[in-house]
């Protein structure tokens, strides 16, 4: 067994402009997460004419790739050795790829065919995941070790996820607001997609570069591998101990839990967003500037809940809080949704109704962030207790392996959505012909698939969730067991000349 790595204090803060820094890398994954999961689907459908079932079939595909690139690439990182660190190398060179693949994505040429959409969506989809594992997976994992400390930990992510959905408000206001506003044709506009993407794109490879330049001070503080994993394994023996590292990941009691909860709530997350722009569209009856300020109040809720997030922590600590995250979105989703289907709901086109969903989706953004925040720092701190159990140090392992099911979980959500919109008949090419081209009875269908069928999702990720018990007080006692395992080697003779 390799020697383990040697963690950050478990008192350490985190410098203000550090810590921003590290969140602004977190843009990116905002933009292109909310970009893909909203627009891809109704793009290639709703405006290009691709079959729902092959637009969903192409991004599962992509995620049969996720399946080996998000582990691979924690486990590389983990065990990567350079004057730069384990993480930082990773995320600038992928960068300006992540941003040249998200154009493409949404730059197809005229003229495909169902083939040849189906193939170019496959190509691109693949690549913009690719690129933003090598990015997103070592930048999440450094946050882990920035600090060991149980409430510092907590501000870190939430500075992320703070930055997240400032990208989601960025991605919303350009499209929305101007590429795809009523006056220049709506979501119906073909040419306003790969403008977007190129726009969306630059901003990814800037952010991306920025948040490592400002966090490179960081470095002499990380954990470094001991250079025999490196030299004795090598990259050539990645791919095996990815699946060794993966398999030791899941014999982790709180992992188990915490996963299995999560790919639950991905899976729902991603029938949702997929299905969004429908639901806007075609059952609520919205315009472009009505959406835009539907999507601006989710993230406005979001970055509203973060501040919030550490306190609900000292009083009831991580578990309860995301439970409590988990509880809120799925009573904000389904609500509305049921009321409409009842007849209870004000009708389209009212100011009133405008008013109802967006007071709903600051709410579901607070309380939403509860458990985005919670799951973070929960991971962080599974991180240590596996640390603790087998000696070895791999948060980018963990990190990985999650960021991998968020991913699959997310695409397998946009494969049903897909799946529903065939289902239920929905016509392809339908945002082109316009409103009166799909039947009353369909939209209500849709409004099924969307809320009550979704929602089951919340219930059983709470089920899962109900046995994670890593509290406060055993994290507490676990980063005392480190601190003496590592004054224990440091002050021993083999350790000193480690």
């Amino acid at each position: 067994m390799t020697a383990p790595l040697i963690g950050t204090p478990a008192d350490r803060l985190i410098p203000l402009g550090v810590r921003l820094a590290f969140g602004l890398g977190q843009m990116a994954e905002g933009i292109k997460g909310f970009s893909f999961s909203l627009f891809a689907l109704f793009y290639y459908n709703s405006v290009l004419g691709l079959s729902a079932s092959l637009a969903g079939a192409a991004m599962g595909i992509a995620l049969l790739v996720d399946a080996v690139t998000d582990p691979l690439a924690g486990s590389i990182s983990d065990r990567w050795r350079s004057k730069w660190g384990r993480r930082h190398p990773f995320m600038v060179l992928s960068a300006l790829p992540l941003g040249l693949s998200f154009w493409g994505l949404f730059s197809p040429p005229q003229g495909l065919s169902q083939l040849g959409l189906f193939a170019w969506l496959t190509i691109f989809a693949v690549a913009t995941r690719t690129a933003m594992t090598a990015c997103h997976v070592p930048h999440t994992a450094l946050g882990a070790e920035l600090t060991s400390n149980f409430g510092e930990r907590t501000r870190l992510v939430a500075t992320r996820q703070v930055f997240g959905y400032l990208g989601l408000l960025v991605m919303t206001l350009a499209g929305f607001g101007y590429f795809f506003a009523d006056d220049r044709g709506g979501r119906a506009n073909v040419e306003g997609y790969s403008p977007f993407g190129f726009s969306m794109g630059v901003i990814m490879v800037v952010t991306i570069l920025i948040s490592a330049w400002g966090t490179r001070r960081q470095i002499p503080h990380l954990p470094v591998p001991p250079a025999r994993a490196s030299e004795d394994e090598g990259i050539r023996r990645a791919f095996g101990a990815t699946l060794s590292a993966s398999a030791s990941a899941f014999q982790n009691g709180s992992f188990r839990r915490l996963f299995s909860g999560t790919l639950l709530m991905y899976i729902m997350i991603g029938t949702e967003s997929a299905l969004s722009l429908y639901m806007y569209d075609f059952f609520w009856g919205l315009g472009s500037q009505e959406i835009m300020y539907l999507s601006l109040m989710y993230p406005v809720g979001l970055i509203a809940g973060a501040g919030v997030t550490r306190r609900l922590h000292e009083l009831w600590d991580k578990g309860p809080t995301l439970i409590l995250g988990v509880s809120g979105w799925f009573f904000c989703q389904v609500t509305p949704v049921l009321l409409r289907l009842g007849d209870q709901m004000p009708p389209n086109g009212t100011e009133l109704l405008i008013g109802t969903l967006l007071g709903v989706r600051v709410v579901q953004g607070v309380l939403v962030q509860q458990a985005l925040v919670s799951f973070s720092s929960m991971m962080a701190d599974i991180a240590d207790e596996h640390e603790l159990d087998t000696g070895l140090r791999q948060e980018g392992v963990f990190f990985g392996v999650v960021s991998f099911s968020g991913k699959a979980a997310s695409g397998a959500g946009s494969f049903c959505a897909g799946l529903a919109l065939d289902v239920i008949g929905w016509p392809a090419g339908a945002s082109a012909a316009g409103a009166l081209a799909v039947p009353p009875e369909t939209i209500r269908a849709l409004g099924i698939a969307y809320g009550p069928m979704v929602a089951v999702f919340a219930l059983l990720a709470l089920f899962a969730y109900r046995g994670y018990d890593l509290d406060r007080e055993r994290h507490a006692g676990i980063l005392e067991a480190l601190s003496e395992r590592h004054r224990q080697k440091i002050d021993s003779p083999r350790g000193a000349g480690l």
